[in-house]
């Protein structure tokens, strides 16, 4: 078995007692090491759709017998934590959890960490994307999880409508992508939408939103939660005595305005259907997605002629930023079988299953080592690119995020509130759900 850098850095040497459900890494040789480890039974509980995981552990289990053990069952992320908790609470618990960052806050109480005597820092920050830093535990307490992969928020291009319109890019800046909405939206004298540019100012029809919203935040250098000076996780909007960055109100502003009737931007309401099959349908130039969406839109719709490039940045950004989905291995608590499902998560970083994994459900591996080769697919070339700088935030579930969101752009598309009042009432309401 090849072993990965980050594999000959931390290996696996499973404590007992104490130390039952813990990491326990140490420097070792690549010697013989799959006939000296036996995984055994492991049962992975994850968010990621059955068919790509399936798919990667058949290949790992092809390059390492011991793996033929691990198993993989799709759960529902809504009710992922009221399941794990239940499954703990009858002696029931799977062996690994494979979730995003935005399971993370819902789910920390019934996760084992990894401290850092195990797993030091530099090696973590040397092995995996920046993002990966999101699973630290506060406190100095170690780590949540292992990083798996990453599905990056992308921009997803008709050619067809671009082309015919004179463009021959997809736009790199919001800026000017905002210049298009004229050339490309369709208008009748009444103001209704026949083509829109881009799906942006509404929520509940926006496939996304808060992936969108996410990353307009952080690409302004706002955190959108981060902990307090007491220690407590709060949200930071960039709004009021919250945060020493006032532009929040600016981020709000600029997505509202594709909404408004009475700006040049306008280009999509809340009357218009959800914005995948608009775009599907060949009625909407340009859709933000994640890249995992790019099978599922192939599959849809085999006569779209569309591309696949980075989410636009401010025109002004030094630095690039996208909100991406980071998929990482935690253990549970009550794990049956925890040092076998330590092992499987730490060889599922390895070259061969990182790719493997990639591939099989088109997401960007998390070890940099991986990163460093472009791939020769030009959808996955864009999703191993944005790897690099996605970044994320801790959340309350995402049904409550999305309450949140929605209610803020509701209140300034329908003229209830400003801005900036209503930024500041969600970022109050953010807080309390954080603190839960």
């Amino acid at each position: 078995m090849k072993i990965s850098l980050f594999q000959g850095i931390l290996f696996g040497i499973f404590g007992i007692g104490a130390l039952i459900g813990l990491f326990v890494f140490a420097t070792y040789t690549n010697t013989n090491s799959s006939s000296t480890n036996v995984i055994g039974t492991v049962v992975i509980w994850g968010t990621l759709p059955s068919a790509g995981m399936e798919a990667t552990l058949a290949v790992a289990a092809q390059a390492d017998q011991t793996m033929k053990g691990v198993s993989y069952v799709q759960v529902d992320p809504a009710k992922l934590p009221t399941d794990l908790a239940t499954a703990i609470a009858t002696g029931n618990a799977p062996d690994l959890i494979l979730a995003s960052q935005e399971q993370l806050q819902a789910l920390a109480k019934f996760i084992t960490p990894v401290p850092f005597a195990m797993l030091s820092s530099s090696t973590f920050a040397n092995a995996f994307v920046e993002e990966g830093g999101i699973f630290t535990v506060p406190g100095g307490a170690g780590y949540y999880g292992i990083p798996f992969l990453v599905d990056p928020l992308v921009l997803f291009s008709n050619r067809s409508i671009l082309s015919s319109a004179g463009i021959a890019r997809p736009p790199a800046t919001w800026e000017a992508l905002t210049g298009l909405v004229p050339g490309i939206a369709v208008l009748t004298p009444s103001k209704q939408i026949t083509r829109g540019l881009i799906a942006l100012g509404t929520y509940s029809n926006v496939r996304n939103a808060r992936g969108i919203l996410s990353s307009l935040f952080l690409q302004q250098g706002i955190p959108v939660s981060a902990y307090s000076a007491s220690g407590n996780l709060v949200a930071d909007f960039g709004v009021g005595g919250g945060s020493d960055r006032s532009n929040g109100p600016a981020v709000v502003s600029f997505y509202t305005q594709f909404a408004d009737p009475s700006k040049v931007s306008y280009t999509w309401n809340a009357s218009l259907p959800d914005s995948q099959q608009a775009f599907l349908s060949g009625d909407l130039a340009l859709y933000l997605g994640y890249a995992s969406e790019a099978r599922y839109l192939r599959s849809a719709n085999p006569n779209l002629d569309f591309i696949v490039s980075p989410l636009p940045q401010p025109a002004t950004a030094t630095v690039k930023s996208a909100y991406g989905l980071i998929y990482a291995f935690l253990a549970p608590r009550g794990a049956k079988n925890p040092a076998g499902a330590y092992q499987a998560a730490v060889l599922l970083t390895n070259s061969a299953e990182q790719i493997a994994a990639a591939s099989a459900t088109g997401l960007a591996p998390a070890t940099l080592t991986q990163l460093a080769t472009a791939p020769a697919d030009p959808i996955a070339a864009v999703a191993y690119a944005e790897a690099l700088y996605a970044e994320g935030w801790l959340s309350p579930v995402p049904a409550s995020t999305d309450a949140v969101f929605s209610s803020m752009i509701g209140n300034v598309i329908s003229g209830r509130s400003n801005p900036e009042s209503a930024l500041s009432s969600a970022q109050s309401s953010m807080s309390s759900l954080l603190q839960k």
